[in-house]
């Protein structure tokens, strides 16, 4: 049974908050659930992690392209997308096809799955999970981190549907089955209109093993926190994906590093769009013409927030490095062949650390 108020001091030196919230199961829902009022000292980031009004630019001129992909055989969508991959490294797309009701349903989904008991969440943990490809944690590494984040998630590693269905959690595991499923077509589309801009002229089945071989999605749970000025839903960090598809409720709070300079945009919520960022395996790939930016997430003092994003990546044994293509017309590599799940442990043996990630592929 959860500790409550009544019970414990937050702050106290008697109570473990982090085994309470890592090794418990429980994760900051369990905290919030709880009702409390001061954010625990280990949530406190440091003051180079928060973002403040001061770093934020709000002006419709300067936020992340918006496509209509309603007639994706104009050659102008294709240019608008390598455009907004060169410009901006994330782009939002609308008229994509993906029923709004497939939103929905995974949405609902990630409420049902945080909302269930502790110890029911706490099956598909690290330490009690049958599978690898099925994990719920809290933060982002918080064996490394100085500060943890403020988040909750269940990640999916997606093998087989047969695997799906016996592994993923009933709660949530077909509307996430059904997300994946309905967004192949527009994540296939999405590569060809990025290749085309790097001169491949066709996606084989070695280049596509290359760019799309595996995926992951996330279950992301963000509750209410009495602090969020203090702390961060998630560090600054780029992905390390091919292609990342965002799927955000209307609660807000992604932000993005502009490139260039050191203003963070906020990516407004719009109804039925889907929010496409470059990952690092893709800037890597395309030799840094596309580009794989900062992002991260803050704390709401007003509302639980829920986001499923689907990582796009290379399968763990391909080796990533830029594509012959790029390189045809002389073009010096800025970055070295690595296998990809070297880079992938690399990622994640450290806590969130901006973009330092890519230069482990740096020549």
């Amino acid at each position: 049974m959860a500790p409550t108020l009544a019970t414990i001091s937050i702050n106290s030196n008697t109570w473990d908050v982090k085994n309470f919230v890592v090794n418990e199961g429980h994760g900051v829902k369990g905290l919030a659930d709880m009702g409390i009022q001061t954010l625990p000292k280990q949530y406190i980031q440091p003051l180079e992690e928060r973002i403040t009004s001061s770093d934020v630019v709000v002006d419709e001129e300067q936020c992340i392209p918006v496509i209509d992909l309603s007639n994706w055989n104009d050659t102008k969508v294709d240019n608008m997308i390598c455009n907004a991959a060169e410009k901006w490294g994330f782009f939002q797309i609308v008229n994509h096809g993906i029923p709004i009701k497939v939103f929905e349903n995974v949405k609902d989904a990630t409420h049902r799955f945080f909302a269930l008991s502790a110890q029911e969440k706490n099956k598909y943990s690290k330490d009690y999970s049958c599978t690898n490809n099925v994990r719920f944690g809290t933060s982002f590494t918080p064996q490394a981190e100085r500060a943890l984040e403020w988040k909750d998630y269940l990640s999916l590693f997606y093998v087989s549907d047969e695997e799906a269905s016996a592994l993923w959690p009933p709660a949530c595991r077909d509307e996430a089955l059904e997300f994946m499923k309905k967004t192949e077509l527009v994540i296939k589309r999405l590569m060809e209109s990025l290749m085309k801009g790097l001169n491949v002229k066709e996606i084989d089945e070695d280049r596509e093993s290359l760019l799309m071989g595996s995926k992951r999605i996330n279950l992301n749970y963000y509750p209410k926190c009495p602090n969020p000025e203090l702390t961060v839903g998630v560090g600054r960090h780029s992905d390390v994906s091919t292609l990342t598809i965002l799927l955000q409720d209307n609660i807000g709070g992604l932000y993005v590093k502009k490139l260039g300079n050191e203003t963070w945009l906020p990516v407004p919520p719009i109804s039925g769009a889907l929010v496409i960022n470059i990952g690092d395996a893709l800037q890597i790939l395309s030799n840094g013409r596309y580009k794989s930016i900062e992002h991260r997430v803050i704390a709401n003092g007003s509302n639980n927030r829920v986001s499923v994003p689907i990582f796009v990546n290379p399968k763990p044994n391909d080796v990533i490095g830029p594509l012959q293509e790029v390189l045809e017309s002389g073009e010096k590599a800025v970055y070295k062949k690595v296998l990809y799940s070297d880079y992938v442990k690399h990622f994640f043996r450290k806590a969130h650390d901006g973009k330092d990630t890519v230069d482990f592929a740096k020549r």
